[in-house]
C-alpha cells in the first residue's frame, strides 16, 4: 500500500479529522488549522517562558517512564551529572532523530518537543490516525536538553566552556559523545538539529526578522548534493511551505559553509537527512511562545512527510531559492537625528540594540543593557521598531537632584513627567531587595550614570528633542513617546 494512501484510510477512519489532507492528485497537504489546534491542546503548561532548567523538564519526562508511549532511556550524565534522556516513540522502519538545546540558551524546540509528548501519548481526540502512522512508520528518537549545564545558566556552551555542536569531530565533551554514541546505536536515516539564533538576522533588503532559518547542512568543503541531502532539502521545503502560511518572508537559510566540527554536517557525511532548524525573532514574542508553536506544527508534519515519504514530492529548488539570512536588523534603528560636535552640525542615524544581562543569583532572570552598535548612513539597515528624527536633535538627559527613598515612590506618571522635563535618571537611597524594575528611567542607588552622546558603543540614553523640548526619550534602548504613556514592558535595573 502506498504511504500516503495508507494514511488516506487512517483518517477516514477518524471522524474529528476534517481537514483538507490530500489534494486532488493525491499529494499530501497539511492541515495547519488541525495542527494549530492541536498545539494549543497539547502546549504543556508548565512552562512558560524560555528561561526553564533541567529540574523543570526532568519530571515531564521521568513520568512517561514505565507508560506504554514512549521508552525512556538514560543515555549519560552531563559534565555536572544531571541526566541526559532520550524519548522513543514508534518501532516502525524509518528511523528519525532529533536533539535539542546543544546549545544551554537556545530552548524554543525543547519547549515545543513537551507539547509533541503530550500530543503524541494523547488519544480518542480524532488524530490518533496520525499517532498510528507514526508509531508504524517510524521510530523516533528524542534527545532533548542535550547541554542540561548550560541551560540551568542560560548560556551557550557547556560546564568544560566547549562548544558541543563544535565537537563532532574530536567528541571530547561528555554530551558530544552521548551524541555520537546515540548516532552510531540508531543510525538514523533522518536527523532534526533545533537550535535557536540570533534575533538580529533579517530576511535580505526588508526589515522582517529570520523567524526560522533552515538548513541542509553540507556534507563536504564543495557542498555537493547527494540523495541523503537532497532529501533534507526536500524536507526543508516541505518546512517551508507551511512556515510561509503563519510568517510571509519571515523564513531563510542559515549558513551553508561546510563546518567538519559540526554535528549538522557530521550527521549528513553518516547517511541522516538532516535539517537544521534555527529559532530567530519574532515582534512581541521575547519569550518565543509563537515560535514555539510554530516548531511543534512543523516539526509534527515533518515526521508525518517522513513517515508516508510525501517529502518527495517537494522540488529540492523550493529551498535553494530560499534567501540566506542577513544581519541587519537592530532593536531600534533612528534615522536622520540632528546632532552637533563642536560648532560641525550634521544628521546620522543610530542603530541600538538591547543585551540581555542573565542574573548571577538567578539566571531565570535577566535585564537589558543597551548599546549605540552603529552610527552613520544606516540606509540598509532595519530595526524592530524605527523611527524617523528629522526635524529632531539629540538631547542629553539630565539626573533629577532630588533623591526618592525607594523606587516605590516613584510612580509611572511620575516618571514620564521627569522625562518631558528632560530627567533621564534618578537616584534611591534604599538599594530594594528586587533590583529588577519597569519604570521608563535610569534608577541608581551608588553608580551615578554618565549623559551618552551620539557615540558608537555609548548607553543609549538620550532624549530626542524640538526647539528644545523632548518629543522622545530613548531610555536603556527603548523608545518612549513622551505624549502617551508607555505600553511596553521594560526590563531595567537599579544601579
Amino acid at each position: 500500500m502506498k504511504p500516503f494512501i495508507y494514511l488516506f484510510a487512517m483518517v477516514l477512519l477518524s471522524s474529528a479529522c476534517q481537514g483538507n489532507w490530500f489534494s486532488g492528485k493525491g499529494g499530501y497537504v497539511p492541515d495547519t488549522t488541525m495542527l494549530a489546534n492541536a498545539f494549543e491542546t497539547y502546549r504543556e503548561p508548565t512552562i512558560t517562558n524560555r528561561r526553564f532548567k533541567h529540574a523543570d523538564i526532568e519530571p515531564l519526562i521521568l513520568k512517561r517512564q514505565g507508560g506504554e508511549t514512549f521508552e525512556v532511556t538514560q543515555l549519560g550524565v552531563s559534565v555536572l551529572k544531571k541526566p541526559i534522556y532520550q524519548l522513543t516513540y514508534g518501532s516502525g522502519p524509518k528511523k528519525i532523530m532529533l536533539w535539542s538545546q546543544m546549545h544551554g540558551n537556545e530552548p524554543t524546540a525543547t519547549m515545543a518537543l513537551m507539547d509533541l509528548f503530550n500530543f503524541l501519548e494523547a488519544e480518542n481526540d480524532g488524530l490518533d490516525s496520525i499517532r498510528t502512522l507514526l508509531r508504524e512508520q517510524t521510530s523516533i528518537y528524542f534527545i532533548p536538553m542535550l547541554n542540561p549545564d548550560g541551560a540551568d545558566v542560560y548560556t551557550r556552551r557547556n560546564a568544560m566552556d566547549v562548544d558541543i555542536n563544535r565537537d563532532a569531530r574530536a567528541g571530547e565533551t561528555v554530551e558530544g559523545r552521548i551524541l555520537i554514541e546515540a548516532a552510531k546505536t540508531v543510525k538514523p536515516d533522518f536527523g532534526f538539529n533545533l537550535h535557536d539564533m540570533n534575533i538580529y538576522y533579517n530576511v535580505p533588503g526588508t526589515s522582517n526578522p529570520v523567524t526560522v532559518a533552515l538548513l541542509a547542512p553540507a556534507y563536504n568543503e564543495e557542498r555537493e548534493v547527494n540523495d541523503v541531502r537532497g532529501n533534507a532539502m526536500k524536507v526543508a521545503a516541505s518546512i517551508n511551505r507551511i512556515l510561509q502560511g503563519y510568517i510571509p518572508n519571515g523564513v531563510a537559510k542559515y549558513d551553508d559553509t561546510y563546518s567538519p566540527r559540526a554535528f549538522g554536517d557530521n550527521f549528513q557525511a553518516w547517511g541522516a537527512s538532516t535539517v537544521l532548524i534555527e529559532s530567530g525573532g519574532y515582534p512581541g514574542d521575547p519569550e518565543k511562545q509563537f515560535i514555539r508553536k510554530l516548531n511543534f506544527i512543523v516539526i509534527l508534519n515533518a515526521l508525518m512527510e517522513i513517515a508516508q515519504e510525501s517529502y518527495t514530492q517537494y522540488d529540492r529548488a523550493e529551498y535553494e531559492t530560499l534567501p540566506f539570512s542577513a544581519s541587519q536588523l537592530s532593536d531600534l534603528l533612528i534615522r536622520n537625528v540632528g546632532a552637533a560636535h563642536d560648532s560641525l552640525n550634521y544628521r546620522v542615524d543610530l542603530s541600538i540594540v538591547r543585551n540581555e544581562v542573565t542574573d548571577p543569583g538567578d539566571y531565570r532572570t535577566y535585564h537589558v543593557q543597551s548599546r549605540i552598535t552603529d552610527v552613520g548612513d544606516l540606509k540598509e539597515q532595519f530595526g524592530y521598531a524605527e523611527l524617523d528624527a528629522e526635524g529632531y536633535h539629540f538631547m542629553p538627559g539630565k539626573v533629577y537632584p532630588t533623591a526618592f527613598n525607594s523606587i516605590e515612590q516613584v510612580s509611572m506618571a511620575q516618571a514620564m513627567d521627569l522625562l518631558r522635563q528632560g530627567y533621564y535618571a534618578v537616584r534611591v537611597t534604599n538599594l530594594p531587595e528586587d533590583r529588577h524594575h519597569s519604570l521608563p528611567l535610569i534608577v541608581f542607588n551608588t553608580r551615578t550614570p554618565v549623559p551618552s552622546g551620539p557615540n558608537l558603543g555609548a548607553t543609549a540614553n538620550f532624549f530626542l528633542a524640538r526647539d528644545n523640548v523632548p518629543a522622545y526619550a530613548v531610555i536603556n534602548g527603548y523608545l518612549i513617546d513622551l505624549s502617551a504613556i508607555p505600553g511596553e514592558q521594560f526590563k531595567n535595573y537599579v544601579w
